[in-house]
């Protein structure tokens, strides 16, 4: 059995563990937040470049953009985007997983795989398992800037363009609720119908717009910056899901800390009242033997 100054010096170390992790889980509760409100933010915009969108589309079906024309390249894109920090639960590994699932089912199908990693960790994952690597986001801290991404995210989108790669998928955690994240992979190109369905287009019968320079320059930006708002709420949604995710973690270690200090208490007792007791038999023995 351990000594007491051993069992107290463990107590000591647990206790210096659940106020690091008790501090970690306020932070990531204030950051939580912050990264909803964020996350709810971009979502406006991105439905209104969708409408617009559904608009452009329904006003001039003679044309298609190369986003929503399927191709038969040999090779597909996949952007994985996770933490740049660890601490935040299975949230990674699920995501991570998900992504080893669908990286095996193309090559099973015969195509190669070009990946994009945004955040260390799946960057990290990529390297390990010897997926070829385009393109990396990293260090984008605890606000998403869309100009950090455009550009790695770009290399996928003009390999799409070029006829290079036949589809490009978005995996991400998704943020259902506080204690609910879910990992998703979404086939972002070639852009399906549904995603540009619009009921409020159909509705509204056919629009008259003037475009400048002209409707195929407007249609191309607009669809870019619809796939780029996509990929934007997607790093939103994962930032959010990662500060819950760490929260949630935290609160469980900070609780699994204060058992394992009960124990350790209850240990250091029993172990303070067996040296009690023994020196109390020692003193009795003495004394019957004088």
């Amino acid at each position: 059995m351990a000594s007491g100054k051993e069992i107290r010096g463990k107590i000591k170390s647990v206790e210096n563990t659940k106020k690091i992790t008790k501090a970690m889980e306020m932070v990531a509760a204030s950051k939580m937040r912050k990264a909803q409100e964020r996350m709810l933010a971009a979502r406006p915009y991105s439905e209104k470049i969708r409408t617009i969108a559904a608009h452009l589309a329904a006003a001039n079906p003679e044309y298609r953009h190369p986003f929503m024309v399927a191709n038969d390249a040999k090779a597909a894109g996949v952007i994985v985007v996770t933490t740049d920090k660890g601490l935040c639960g299975g949230m990674n590994t699920n995501v991570l997983r998900a992504v080893t699932n669908k990286i095996g089912e193309l090559q099973k199908s015969g195509q190669s795989v070009r990946a994009v990693a945004i955040g260390g960790k799946g960057l990290g994952f990529l390297n390990r398992i010897g997926a070829p690597v385009v393109a990396e986001a990293t260090g984008l801290g605890d606000t998403p800037r869309l100009e950090a991404l455009i550009g790695p995210v770009k290399a996928l989108l003009d390999a799409y363009v070029a006829g290079e790669i036949n589809a490009v998928y978005l995996s991400y955690t998704k943020f259902i609720n506080t204690m609910r994240q879910e990992s998703v992979i979404e086939q972002l190109l070639p852009l399906q119908p549904e995603r540009l369905d619009n009921k409020d287009a159909q509705k509204s019968g056919d629009w008259d717009y003037i475009y400048e320079p002209d409707a195929q320059t407007v249609i191309d930006e607009l669809l870019v910056r619809y796939v780029e708002s996509l990929i934007y709420a997607a790093v939103a949604d994962n930032m959010a899901s990662e500060q819950s995710a760490r929260m949630v973690a935290m609160k469980a270690a900070t609780d699994n800390a204060g058992t394992v200090i009960k124990d350790l208490k209850l240990v250091y007792n029993k172990t303070r009242q067996a040296a009690i007791t023994t020196e109390l038999s020692e003193i009795v023995a003495g004394a019957a033997a004088v």
